[in-house]
């Protein structure tokens, strides 16, 4: 299965990630990104956050006011069957391959990109399906917005 890269997004620490044309994926993550609260994200194995563009427009539609980054994700996909984004499943992005490792939980951190505050909207054991994910890096590489994705 291919898609597409639609949005390379970073931030100096939480959300929203802003976006960018190209970046570094190392095995440490995005160049340029940091993590507020490494309990929780970040590491070899939360190196990198992906989300799904189709998800994002479906949550839209819904009238969550969200955008590619704004929950945290650094690669935002388009073109990929999220249900076939499953941990132990690789990417092939650009230069670089990822393993993802796990769903990624959301927090409070992401109450204001949901109407009502409903950020458990992206949940793996509320919603099966609409989590992020996370992902340890393979083999570091540089991607560019519109890189192939290829679903392993």
């Amino acid at each position: 299965m291919s898609g597409v890269l639609h949005s390379i997004n970073v931030s100096d620490g939480g959300v929203p990630k802003l976006p960018r044309d190209a970046g570094e994926i190392r095995f440490s993550g995005m160049t340029g990104d940091r993590q507020r609260d490494l309990r929780y994200h970040g590491g070899p194995l939360r190196a990198v956050s992906l989300y799904s563009l189709e998800l994002i427009r479906a949550l839209q539609a819904e009238g969550h006011p969200l955008v590619p980054g704004a929950i945290g994700e650094n690669l935002t996909l388009s073109g990929i069957a999220w249900g076939e984004m499953v941990p132990g499943a690789t990417l092939e992005v650009g230069g670089a391959r990822l393993e993802l490792t796990a769903f990624a939980a959301p927090c409070t951190n992401l109450v204001a990109c949901f109407r009502d505050g409903e950020f458990k909207r992206v949940s793996q054991k509320v919603h099966p399906g609409w989590s992020r994910l996370y992902a340890r890096v393979l083999r570091e590489g540089t991607v560019q917005v519109g890189d192939p994705v290829s679903l392993q």
